[in-house]
Formats: C-alpha cells, sequence, structure tokens
C-alpha cells in the first residue's frame, strides 16, 4: 500500500531535522569547531549541500539484486567485509539466520544528492562500516548488506525538495534489496539491522514490509541503532514490541551512546520537534533505550559486563578487542550513558557523542545477545 502523502512528508521531515544533526557534528570533525563558530551553518551548507539538481532515477528492481555486485555482502561473495572478526576469534559454523544489514552514510560529496552504486570512496567507508558494525552477527547468520543510492550527507542539511527525493530514491534500493533478500534467504529467522542513515530506512521497512505480513513471525530482532524511536509514537508502527528481556526474541533493540558529561541537546530538540508518521509529535514521549550490555531496556550495567569493545588502529585497517572497558546505563530521557570518555580515536562527535561507536562500543554483547534470541526464537 502507498505510503500517504502527509505521512511521507512527515517521516522526510524527521530524517532531515535529525540527521541535519549528524552530519552538522560530523562536519563539525571534519571542517573544524572553529570555522563552525564563525561561520556557523551556512559554511556547512556551502561545503555539503549538492549544487545540482535531483536527477530522477529510475528504481531499482528486486531482480537487479540477484546480481553479486549489487551486494557489499553476500553469503556467495568473495572478500565479503562482514565475515571481519578480530583477533582471537573463529568464523562460527552452521549459521542458522539470515541476517539484513544497511550501512550508514558513507557519501560525502556535493555533486549529487545520492551516491552512484560504484562511487569507490562511499563504498569503502561503507565496507569499513560493515567491518565494525555487522560482523557483530556472522556467529548467529549469514549477512546480506545491499549497495544502495544512500542520500548525502548535504541532503540532510536542506528543506529542499531534491532532499527528501533523494531520501526515498534511497529507501527504494533498501526495499528492492528487501524483497530479492527475503527470496534468497529461504525459510530461515531473519535478524534486521542498521545504523544512523540505515536505521532510518529500516524503520520504514518495518512498516511497510514487516508489520501485519506472515514476515514478522520469522524476525528474531530488529537493531534499530543510531536513531531515534518513541516508544508511543513508532512503536506501533512497526509490528515488533520493545525487547524486554535478554532472551526476547521477536522485538526490537534500539540506543544512541553518550559519553560523561553527554551535552545532547541538539540530539532533544530534534527529536521532540519531529512527528510520527501519522503525525503524532514525539515530543515529551519516551525513547527506546536498550542497554546492550544487558539486553534488557532502561537499565545500568558496570564495565566488568562489557564482554568486548572494538578499538581501532590508528589508520581504521584493525581493531583489537578489549573487554571490561565500557559502562552503560540509560538515563532518564532515553540515552545511552557510557560513563568517561573511551579512547576509541578522533571519531567522537562534539558532546561526547559516541554515535559512530554506537556498535564497536559492545560488539561482543551484540554478539551474545543475537545468539541468545535466536536460541530463544527456536524454542
Amino acid at each position: 500500500m502507498a505510503e500517504p502523502r502527509r505521512a511521507r512528508t512527515r517521516r522526510t521531515g524527521l530524517a532531515r531535522k535529525f540527521l541535519y544533526l549528524f552530519t552538522v557534528l560530523i562536519v563539525l570533525v571534519i571542517a573544524g569547531a572553529f570555522a563552525y563558530a564563525l561561520w556557523g551553518t551556512a559554511l556547512i551548507k556551502l561545503a555539503m549541500v549538492p549544487h545540482a539538481d535531483f536527477i530522477a532515477q529510475p528504481r531499482e528492481r528486486a531482480a537487479s539484486y540477484r546480481r553479486a555486485e549489487m551486494w557489499f555482502a553476500r553469503p556467495d561473495i568473495a572478500g565479503n567485509p562482514a565475515l571481519w572478526l578480530p583477533p582471537g576469534y573463529t568464523p562460527a559454523n552452521g549459521q542458522r539466520a539470515a541476517v539484513f544489514f544497511i550501512h550508514p552514510t558513507s557519501f560525502l560529496e556535493r555533486t549529487r544528492w545520492n551516491a552512484p552504486l560504484d562511487n569507490a570512496e562511499a563504498n569503502a567507508r561503507a565496507a569499513l562500516f560493515l567491518r565494525g558494525q555487522a560482523s557483530a552477527f556472522n556467529a548467529v547468520g549469514a549477512i546480506w548488506a545491499p549497495r544502495y543510492r544512500q542520500a548525502t550527507f548535504g541532503a540532510f542539511l536542506t528543506t529542499q525538495a531534491d532532499a527528501a527525493k533523494a531520501l526515498d530514491l534511497a529507501y527504494g534500493d533498501v526495499a528492492a534489496a528487501f524483497d530479492a533478500f527475503v527470496a534468497q534467504a529461504g525459510n530461515r529467522p531473519i535478524i534486521l539491522a542498521g545504523h544512523s542513515q540505515g536505521a532510518l530506512h529500516l524503520l520504514r521497512l518495518l512498516r511497510e514490509k514487516v508489520a501485519g505480513t506472515p514476515l514478522q513471525k520469522r524476525i528474531v530482532a530488529a537493531y534499530v541503532v543510531g536513531w531515534p524511536v518513541s516508544r508511543s509514537v513508532d512503536l506501533p508502527t512497526l509490528g515488533l514490541p520493545e525487547c524486554r528481556s535478554a532472551d526476547q526474541a521477536g522485538c526490537l533493540l534500539s540506543w544512541q551512546s553518550f559519553a560523561e558529561p553527554a551535552e545532547p541537546s541538539l540530539v532533544l530538540d530534534a527529536y521532540d520537534a519531529s512527528s510520527g508518521v501519522d503525525g503524532k509529535p514525539r515530543r515529551g514521549t519516551p525513547m527506546v533505550c536498550t542497554n546492550p550490555l544487558t539486553g534488557t531496556p532502561d537499565a545500568a550495567a558496570p564495565a566488568s559486563a562489557n564482554r568486548g569493545t572494538l578499538v581501532p588502529s590508528a589508520d581504521l585497517s584493525s581493531a583489537t578487542l578489549v573487554a571490561g572497558q565500557v559502562p552503560a546505563r540509560c538515563d532518564p530521557r532515553g540515552l545511552l550513558l557510557i560513563g568517561a570518555p573511551p579512547a576509541l580515536g578522533g571519531y567522537v562527535l562534539p558532546g561526547n557523542n559516541y554515535h559512530v561507536y554506537d556498535y564497536s562500543l559492545f560488539w561482543a554483547n551484540v554478539r551474545a545477545d543475537a545468539a541468545r534470541r535466536l536460541a530463544a526464537f527456536a524454542k
């Protein structure tokens, strides 16, 4: 069923507001806080918003995703980045589930609104994300991660109609890839996961392709990480409840990581200004906060509960797993606080926002969480 125009407008409005926030934060890291302090968002827009008109492109069909070159990760692809493992880990046998993973934004250019599928820099960044994020699931399932014509960062810095079109084009690719994934995965249990822009597309995918369909009964869990999910406004539209226990199957997890002292006002302001698909305001509604150390909502856990954080090398070519270093607790606002800032590299965003590291902070716990929920699903 086609999504109503008003609902689509509200959804893309949230996307602009929230990804605008993370775009500004990331560009602060790239361009420097001093320049931002002097010229503010005008500088950011000049640097990142595409200067070309949006070019309408044909929708990809599920048949396109029968080809291996349309995927970053698929069971039959050599050099699959999602199969990466840190030292001390060996590949698992008997993968029983099928995992559909949607990578975050990796296209930063302003020459166009959507990334070409063959853009070398964007693809290299996407593969890096898969190594640090999707790899957490490679013990429980074969991983499919599609290439898609993602909206560029600059699309979230403007209210131009072209920005909404870019986001819709990106989702169209994800939806086509998902249809192909379902056909290729057979009747195995399904794990859904994404991060940032990928999590945004996953929310729409849950609403349009899963909720209220026979497929809903095959979902082990949905990891909607690095994107806000309202318990009262969003969850009722997604077909899955929030995960309430560590061994629950058929449920949704979500978190957003901040070290302390946290300054999340931009996140909270964007959330409070947004509305759900049905037009209900999110302001004042609680956000889903799953503590990945416990697998339960609104919980606290000491660093000793952390089975392993991925600590990247300086050139990001590898990472080692360090246990017992990072605690986590959900605060009353629905944010995940991780204590004093851990030293993970130069991609921590202003406000002690550890958005880039949402998965790698808890890599070993996410790995165990997926295995536990798959075992519960099998029962």
